[in-house]
């Protein structure tokens, strides 16, 4: 769907906007009252998602950002400490929410390559024997999105849930990971206690994040989401758009290869920003320096994008953005500024 005001927004995969066929749903669904628990359409989506990742509940959410708080709230006891990458969402993205939210700490490690090394959470755990702080449960975060939208080995997740505590998989973007990987929802979210994922982002619902864990998982959830404000009344027209998202994971293939052709354009302008060989999703990050002057160059173009730290420029590739958004944002990147 082109974007109305002619312009090609690689600023996030969450600009994104319903489609047709979500707007038909949303319009004919079927609702209640979910704080009561009487929205079917809430109920099916919350079944859907479960059994896709392979878990007995599912919990409709508002964003992401409160399922990250609801996994603190739920997993991590206070007096505790959670384990964590240094730049996962919920450390670097939620305005330090865990700090207010929650009763207990993070404790980060190195996740530059977009995953914790399992050895130094077993240290911790090993240390918390001999008067540490006590670990309470584990967060990873699959794709990782300040990574470059990296995605995790399976079989480090698997040695992550071997270490024995609860593991939360913010898996905001899971479906990229899945569609990357080759491996289905349900194998990526198996070694996780809990696991979420984000409607809104590159499968274009307006709006809405869900979980899934055990049965007993969820209901504490449930009732952490209530203490949040996130309970909801009449949400079956959002949960509508978000079971029509579902059906569109397989599109996000799409997404990766056009990723992939920005990043190598961005590596033939400024050897060495970016390695396009690293670009494992629809994220693409690219080290220029000071990043103002080529957002600057590419608004110029009509071509939006973010900084992605101090020092880089973040795109994001979406369903709204075709091959020939693409070959207007290479254009643009093609005369951009030099390094500052």
């Amino acid at each position: 769907m082109p974007d109305p005001r002619g312009r090609v927004d690689l600023r996030s995969d969450t600009v994104t906007r319903p489609t047709v066929a979500m707007r038909e749903a949303m319009a004919a669904a079927e609702v209640g009252d979910d704080g009561f628990g009487d929205d079917p359409t809430v109920r099916r989506l919350e079944a859907a998602f479960a059994e896709l990742v392979g878990k007995d509940a599912g919990l409709f959410v508002p964003s992401g950002t409160m399922a990250n708080q609801i996994a603190l709230r739920a997993l991590g006891r206070p007096g505790t400490v959670v384990l964590c990458g240094r730049r996962q969402h919920v450390v670097v993205r939620e305005v330090a929410a865990a700090g207010t939210n929650t009763a207990v700490q993070l404790v980060t490690f190195d996740d530059d390559d977009g995953t914790v090394d399992p050895g130094e959470l077993v240290r911790w755990q090993a240390d918390a024997q001999q008067g540490w702080a006590p670990p309470s449960a584990i967060f990873v975060e699959d794709t990782h999105g300040e990574a470059g939208g990296r995605v995790w080995p399976l079989e480090r997740l698997h040695e992550v849930a071997a270490i024995g505590l609860p593991v939360h998989l913010d898996g905001a973007r899971l479906w990229n990971a899945a569609v990357a990987s080759g491996a289905s929802p349900a194998e990526r979210a198996a070694p996780a206690t809990l696991v979420t994922a984000c409607l809104s982002k590159g499968l274009g619902a307006p709006v809405g994040s869900v979980m899934a864990a055990s049965a007993d998982l969820v209901a504490l959830a449930r009732l952490e989401r209530k203490r949040l404000g996130g309970t909801m009344r009449q949400v079956g027209i959002l949960a509508a758009a978000g079971l029509v998202a579902l059906d569109r994971i397989d599109r996000l293939a799409d997404d990766h290869v056009r990723a992939r052709t920005l990043a190598e354009g961005a590596a033939r302008r400024w050897p060495g920003s970016v390695d396009p060989e690293l670009v494992d999703t629809n994220i693409v990050r690219v080290e220029i320096g000071d990043p103002a002057p080529l957002l600057a160059h590419l608004a110029a173009a009509g071509v939006l994008a973010v900084s992605g730290s101090a020092t880089s420029v973040r795109f994001v590739t979406h369903a709204d953005v075709d091959d020939a958004d693409v070959e207007r944002a290479l254009a643009a990147i093609a005369d951009g500024p030099e390094p500052t």
